[in-house]
């Protein structure tokens, strides 16, 4: 199994902020479904003020190749896609168009 940690910022917008924490009490069952066939076994959002954090642990067969293909053929990941777009900004030095950075493991205990 191997582990993923990606970051985002959201807008910096307290109503907006409330309604992503809400949507994500409910993720749409197809996005969830996309993301097990995908090979996610466990995913974890945190926040703390504009910053979003996420782990994702993956199984052996998982790729992001596949995932991103599958994702880009599924309307509702795409409308889900859409609409988190609303919410979230890209980081200060990302590409156009790219959302979660994934980040590097400096320590372990």
């Amino acid at each position: 199994m191997d582990r993923y940690c990606f970051t985002l910022d959201l807008k910096e917008d307290k109503k907006l902020i409330d309604t992503y924490k809400q949507y994500h009490r409910s993720v749409w069952p197809e996005v969830k479904d996309s993301l097990r066939d995908a090979g996610v076994i466990n995913l974890e959002i945190y926040l703390v003020a504009n910053r979003l954090f996420m782990i994702m642990e993956v199984d052996d067969d998982f790729t992001f190749e596949a995932k991103n293909k599958a994702d880009l053929a599924n309307a509702k990941v795409q409308e889900w896609e859409k609409l988190m777009w609303n919410f979230q900004q890209k980081l200060p030095w990302v590409k156009t168009g790219e959302k979660w950075v994934m980040m590097d493991q400096i320590f372990e205990l």
